[in-house]
């Protein structure tokens, strides 16, 4: 016998033999037993997924000698016929090459006759939505009320595309994905009968490729062994499947344990070598990152193989590597990769992407290890604080991270009198400093200047001090890494700080400014601003803004807030400024426009 395709020799035959769709094979099983037989089914799924082989299996259910069955003998005439496709009283009609409407009224007009040898003549259209909406109007009658021996049976991949009035004439039937523990249990038993030697993982890849059809997983066994002869060896699959090598990952995994970034990057150089997709690499590092969280987290082995879809081999090595991390910390890694996977779609660079990423999975660890001492020391053993300096200039009282007791604001002491009067002009803009310097500045603009936002801190847990983070400081840390990636930052809004979470809102009007923030690149420069002034790990969340959030300004707005109440301030004191006062008076003139001396020179001169 010439050689059949493993999808056609072992293509199931009976009811009992079909994997994966128990709530369809019962379904059909108990209308068949109790007669109840509908004139149109529909059948829809993904492809491979055992559509066309239910309808096959259905059509000899219904035509078998031995009569309405549900398990069809297989060996008597119909039987056989209907499995060679030869049988006269069961027509499989392709959707896609017969879409016309003179082919919908030939089957009109075929419905009319008998069955030949069996009980129902049985049309299998497959890819029914292909028909034009013509023909589907012009079987509308005939499906609806059909000579009583006559079976329609449709089968589609998108059940989208079916008129209303179709399905509404059918029993619907909707076939899942199989699963991959069916997939490797079907694969297993094809690699006994055909005497293949093949390793366990080799089926679980194979499984995992197929992506819930059985028939590409058994075509996909095919070109295995057309490559590897009955021998598969588990490196040559992966070849052979394009798929990224398990090996890699579980060393970058081994990077992150130890540590170390120049490995993790090694291998990511390793990966782009062999031509491999840093997509799908990203993808599989998530996913075993989500199956050692899910080994970390509970407790009975027992449970994990119906968590997770490996081999017990897999399962074994990931028990390992759990241990090296706490369920808060595959959390925080979790969240890394995740978010180089969204960026990764968009990104111009996918490979500057992905190594930041694991720079920053091999420095987790390390940075915990790293925080001061004196941040999870207890305030009791903490050493006093040292006796205040005096200085000519008053100090400011030092923080306590404990919250003190209500003291008394110091007296604001009463501005210097200038030895000259301020630069009066009549034409230029005022340009007022952000700061102004301390010994020049009067009190009410040094008040101002001090009005910046609060620093905002995530309510503090049991005996740890509540982490701050001034958001101006940031956004000044910002300007000094560079300042294009500060004049986007401050169109935005410090929303809060939750836990490790720093989220920054955008007006929707502001899009332009948050997709700049919103580069990779800006949000690992912003991070580490952020946890280098916190102290600890923090992970970036851009939202936009809406008229539920609390009311509050921008960076921008409230700069421009303050320079204006400078100038106001300044405005105010020149024109008290008896020297002012006096040339006003002698000329009849008003103040135009005023501007701080900046330096003594200027003074001078």
């Amino acid at each position: 016998m010439d050689y059949q395709v493993s999808a056609r020799k072992y293509r199931p035959g009976t009811f009992d033999d079909v994997i994966g769709q128990p709530h369809v094979v019962q379904t059909l099983i108990n209308s068949i037993t109790t007669q109840r037989i509908a004139q149109a089914y529909l059948f829809s799924g993904t492809r491979g997924v055992g559509k066309t082989t239910v309808a096959r299996i259905l059509a000899k259910a219904l035509n078998c000698e031995q009569g309405l069955t549900g398990t069809p003998c297989g060996t008597c005439s119909n039987c056989l016929e209907i499995a060679q496709g030869t049988s006269v009283d069961v027509m499989e009609i392709d959707g896609a090459s017969n879409t016309s409407v003179d082919d919908v009224r030939e089957i009109r007009e075929n419905v009319k006759f008998a069955a030949f040898r069996g009980k129902y003549r049985v049309y299998i259209i497959d890819e029914v939505h292909m028909l034009s909406n013509s023909a589907f109007n012009a079987l509308l009658k005939t499906l609806e009320e059909p000579p009583p021996h006559v079976v329609f049976i449709f089968a589609t991949t998108e059940i989208h595309k079916i008129p209303a009035t179709i399905l509404s004439r059918c029993q619907h039937y909707n076939f899942r994905r199989i699963a991959r523990s069916e997939i490797v249990e079907r694969l297993r038993h094809v690699v006994d009968q055909d005497k293949i030697v093949i390793e366990e993982r080799s089926l679980m890849a194979l499984a995992r490729a197929s992506e819930g059809s059985m028939r590409d997983g058994l075509s996909l066994l095919d070109q295995a062994v057309a490559f590897g002869g009955k021998t598969i060896v588990h490196a040559d699959l992966e070849a052979l499947l394009g798929a990224v090598p398990q090996e890699l990952v579980r060393a970058l995994i081994q990077a992150i344990i130890s540590q170390d970034s120049a490995p993790a990057l090694r291998v990511l150089a390793q990966l782009l070598d062999q031509g491999h997709d840093l997509r799908a690499y990203c993808a599989e590092a998530v996913e075993y990152l989500r199956n050692l969280l899910v080994v970390s987290v509970v407790t009975s082995p027992h449970e994990w193989q119906g968590l997770i879809e490996a081999s017990q081999e897999d399962l074994t090595q990931m028990a390992v590597d759990a241990r090296a991390f706490s369920p808060e910390q595959l959390q925080e890694l979790l969240a890394i990769f995740t978010q180089a996977e969204d960026s990764l779609r968009l990104s111009a660079h996918p490979r500057f992407v992905l190594e930041t990423a694991a720079v920053r999975a091999t420095r987790l660890l390390r940075r915990a290890e790293e925080k001061p001492a004196q941040a999870v020391q207890p305030a009791a053993a903490r050493p006093p604080l040292p006796a205040p300096v005096r200085t000519s200039q008053p100090v400011p009282p030092a923080r306590s991270v404990e919250a003190p007791a209500s003291r008394p604001t110091p007296p604001v002491p009463a501005p210097p009198t200038p030895s000259s009067p301020p630069l009066v002009r009549t034409a230029a803009p005022v340009r007022a400093p952000l700061t102004p310097p301390p010994d020049v500045r009067p009190p009410i603009a040094a008040a101002v200047a001090n009005k910046a936002l609060p620093s905002v801190s995530p309510p503090a847990e049991a005996g740890r001090p509540a982490v701050t983070l001034n958001w101006e400081q940031v956004q000044e840390e910002a300007a000094n890494a560079s300042s294009r990636i500060a004049a986007f930052l401050e169109r935005g809004r410090f929303v809060g700080m939750e836990g490790h979470v720093v989220t920054i809102g955008f007006a929707k009007q502001e899009m332009a400014a948050r997709g700049m923030i919103e580069n990779p690149d800006n949000m690992a420069v912003i991070a580490s601003i952020c946890e280098r002034l916190s102290g600890q790990t923090v992970r970036l969340r851009i939202v936009e803004l809406t008229e539920s959030d609390p009311p509050g300004q921008t960076m921008a707005q409230l700069r421009a807030a303050k320079e204006k109440e400078q100038k106001q301030v300044l405005f105010e004191e020149a024109r008290a400024h008896p020297v002012v006062k006096q040339a006003l008076e002698m000329f009849g003139a008003e103040l135009a426009e005023v501007r701080p001396l900046s330096s003594q020179k200027e003074i001078e001169t």
